[in-house]
């Protein structure tokens, strides 16, 4: 055989085995390409607590909001709602209002709030589902700083946020797009969540959350949903989420409730998430934190439903401790994990769907301390049953940097997590006893018929891990992780295109940008 004849055989099968690889991994350029649109569970979740320890746990919660109360920074819209529900209200000052709730006053309101609802997308065959038994994975939010190897830590633009949405959106392992992915420094304040929102929608075709930092921004959001599927199919479907923290301890402010009424009376979907720092907002106990936080959680879910019966509502908690020797955050430790746990466990005797947890690390490189802390994290939300996880890929620095690197090796974590929630089939076929009977005592099983069957697709296979042996990686250079992650963004953003979007709904959503953007002024406030 000829040297070229050798060379074009052992092209096809190289080409053969990447190929099939491609097809497990989802492919580096293949944008649309989603395993799956959500995970649907098919291992138990874990259960910490026994039902006397969860009952203290809710008997605390009805004594904060019965004795103690939530504050509300707000107009009489809100406080009317509650009043008109039931709350004690008690004037503080101008715009400022205490309210205290019955015990069961809360749960009852809850009643109306969906279990499982559907988030839908401009590509159906990427509709998500949350609640129950499905899980969505989403990326990281809300950071300043980007990261990305060889260059020191920087603000983010409009540029890395669009490709963080075209990362998100080129893989198999992600099924939402995520919101505030890092924040574009680079535009106005109050004009980049225009941006942001457009290119969520350009350059993927996945579930989105809008921005929420002012109510009229909120607005901004669903007008542009109303563009792009119409408004007679937004008022009967969910398309967008916000995700709103509380003003830890108990405290509602007027840009998170009036962002909240705004979902609801548009049917959209919100998240309430009180971000809880052990011993400076909430107390050091972990078990006091679970339970102010779901006091204040419950709340902003009540609100949903007092404007809109039945609009959709998530249950939210984002727990962290503190090194109380230098009062610097801590993410990726123990006891918020023990706390997610917990979480799982209330949630579902409220029956609301979950947001917890994710890929947490106070690490300045994606490095061994980065995926400890963010494996400890991860695991929790996935044992503890949560229906959302934000934060699953690219979080560094205690959530001040978005990384480009880590983002990478997390979404290699989040495909391992699709193997693993899948959990393990036990039939005649995967008992394997023909391939022991095939070879018989002391043979390999390598060549046998079930091996041969199963190959491909019996284990999961890592779009980034070197399994070769030392020599062979040591020959091909030695690259680390990091290293290898960093060639793979690249190649990825250098393979991305767009999906499909009609031009006439393109054309309109620009226009409504630009009008927007004209009718103001830039502040960087």
């Amino acid at each position: 055989m000829s040297e070229d004849k050798t060379s074009e055989k052992s092209s096809r099968k190289k080409g053969g085995r990447a190929a099939r690889r491609a097809s497990r991994e989802g492919g580096a350029g293949d944008n649309n390409h989603l395993k799956v649109p959500y995970i649907s569970r098919k291992i138990p979740t874990y259960d910490l607590l026994d039902e006397e320890s969860l009952i203290k746990i809710e008997q605390a919660v009805d004594t904060i909001l019965s004795e103690i109360g939530l504050e509300f920074r707000d107009d009489e819209i809100t406080v009317n709602l509650f009043r008109d529900a039931g709350g004690d209200v008690s004037d503080i000052s101008d715009q400022a209002w205490n309210i205290k709730f019955e015990p069961g006053m809360v749960r009852e309101i809850l009643k109306t709030a969906p279990e499982r609802f559907t988030q839908h997308v401009r590509n159906p065959k990427n509709t998500v589902e949350i609640g129950g038994d499905a899980m969505v994975l989403a990326p990281a939010y809300g950071s300043p700083f980007v990261m990305q190897m060889g260059e020191d830590r920087r603000y983010g633009t409009l540029a890395d946020f669009e490709n963080f949405v075209k990362l998100g959106q080129s893989s198999p392992w992600l099924h939402h797009s995520g919101g505030t992915v890092c924040e574009p420094t680079d535009i106005a304040v109050n004009k980049r969540h225009l941006d942001m929102v457009y290119s969520h929608i350009k350059y993927s075709d996945r579930g989105f959350l809008g921005s929420i930092t002012a109510p009229e921004r909120v607005v901004d959001g669903i007008e542009m949903c109303r563009i792009l599927f119409g408004a007679n199919f937004v008022d009967k479907n969910c398309v967008i989420m916000g995700n709103f923290n509380s003003t830890s301890p108990l405290v509602w402010d007027d840009v998170a409730t009036k962002g909240i009424r705004a979902y609801a009376e548009a049917n959209q979907g919100s998240i309430h998430t009180p971000f809880l720092l052990g011993a400076a907002v909430s107390p050091v106990t972990m078990a006091g934190a679970i339970a102010q936080s779901l006091a204040e959680s419950m709340v902003g879910c009540a609100l949903t439903q007092l404007v809109r019966p039945g609009a959709p509502a998530v249950l939210g908690t984002f727990l962290s401790s503190m090194s109380l020797r230098s009062g610097s955050p801590t993410f990726g430790t123990p006891e918020p994990a023990l706390g997610s746990l917990v979480m799982g466990q209330l949630a579902r005797r409220l029956k609301l769907p979950l947001r917890c947890a994710g890929n947490f690390s106070t690490s300045k490189l994606p490095d061994g301390q980065a995926m400890a802390q963010g494996m400890m994290s991860m695991m929790s939300g996935v044992q503890c049953g949560a229906n959302y996880l934000l934060h699953a890929a690219g979080f560094l620095d205690g959530l001040l940097s978005m990384s480009y690197e880590k983002f990478m090796m997390d979404l290699d974590v989040c495909g391992a997590l699709h193997t693993y929630l899948n959990g393990l089939e036990v039939n005649d076929d995967t008992l394997g006893i023909d391939a022991l009977r095939e070879g018989g005592p002391g043979q390999h099983m390598f060549g046998t018929a079930h091996t041969m069957k199963h190959y491909e697709t019996a284990y999961w296979d890592s779009g980034l891990n070197d399994d070769q042996p030392f020599e062979a990686w040591s020959e091909q250079g030695s690259d680390d992780s990091m290293l290898r992650a960093n060639a793979k963004w690249k190649q990825v953003l250098q393979e991305y295109q767009a999906p499909d979007l009609d031009v006439g709904i393109d054309e309109a959503l620009k226009e409504f940008v630009a009008t927007r953007k004209a009718s103001m002024d830039d502040s960087w406030y």
